[in-house]
């Protein structure tokens, strides 16, 4: 028999996807209206990417996968304290390009990915020899300045554990221009179809080498297809800056919504070893 607890993981997983669905759609329908306004007014529009949402990280995740159901609303519940501080001044770029950038990282290096964020640092040791396409798009990214200044949109708190980020939209619907290939998705780490805690994995749209510039860290196990390209493992520090903006909760009061932390990467910066 199915437990309660079994049931509720998979309603909670259910409803990942079918938000990673709508958002999705709502992308193919924005990139139908942005073409048709492009071609009239002979402007290049600077255009969302392919991205995602967690979904289960629908991706959130992906974030990212395909759903389509109208959830309930709850009523938001009372804020808690903002554990931020406020970001530094400047402003996202909009910035993107029609082809990944070619794999130019050494795969037998050590990556580090920091995260100057508003709450705290985040390092993550990067998985660049199991991941090169993913870990090299994100060094090509954080050298462009792409993550600068955008915040942190979604967190989830029931039933999936995660802190998603890189849209500089804030939207979850923002991308480079460009996908990449999913990676790494038989990583050992990756038991049981649990991303245990401290993992850095891709968001994407639902569909296979979907992913973007959209990202998730897990701040507590979570039961999640192998679908998300694991890249990179949190430090023991970052763990603690995840843990702080988790426990600040998210805006819906229902467990996936808005940090109610004002969560902004003020910097993004990949170094090699």
């Amino acid at each position: 028999m199915v437990s309660q607890e079994q049931r509720r993981r998979q309603l909670a997983r259910e409803k990942f996807l079918r938000q990673q669905q709508r958002r999705t759609e709502a992308r193919r329908k924005s990139r139908i209206r942005n073409s048709v306004i492009a071609s009239v007014l002979g402007v290049v529009l600077v255009g969302s990417g392919a991205l995602y949402a967690t979904g289960a990280l629908e991706q959130d995740d992906d974030k990212t996968n395909a759903n389509a159901e109208v959830t309930p609303s709850a009523t938001p519940t009372s804020k808690a304290p903002d554990p931020c501080d406020k970001p530094a001044e400047g402003k996202v770029k909009t910035e993107t390009w029609k082809k990944e950038p070619a794999v130019a990282i050494d795969k037998s290096a050590k990556y580090t990915l920091k995260l100057d964020t508003t709450c705290g640092g985040i390092d993550v040791a990067l998985k660049a020899s199991a991941a090169p396409h993913t870990v090299n798009s994100f060094d090509f990214l954080a050298k462009k300045g792409y993550f600068d200044h955008s915040k942190c949109h979604r967190l989830t708190t029931n039933g999936i554990y995660v802190l998603q980020c890189g849209d500089p939209t804030g939207t979850g619907t923002g991308g480079p221009g460009y996908t990449i290939p999913d990676e790494n998705l038989k990583d050992k780490s990756l038991k049981d179809n649990i991303y245990p805690a401290g993992t850095v994995a891709m968001a994407n749209t639902g569909q296979p080498n979907s992913g973007g510039s959209q990202f998730f860290l897990v701040y507590q196990d979570s039961q999640l297809p192998p679908s998300y390209t694991p890249f990179g493992t949190v430090s023991d520090a970052g763990m603690k800056v995840l843990k702080k903006i988790a426990d600040a909760g998210e805006n819906t009061g229902a467990g996936d919504g808005a940090p109610n932390a004002t969560v902004v990467i003020d910097k993004a910066t990949v170094t090699k070893s």
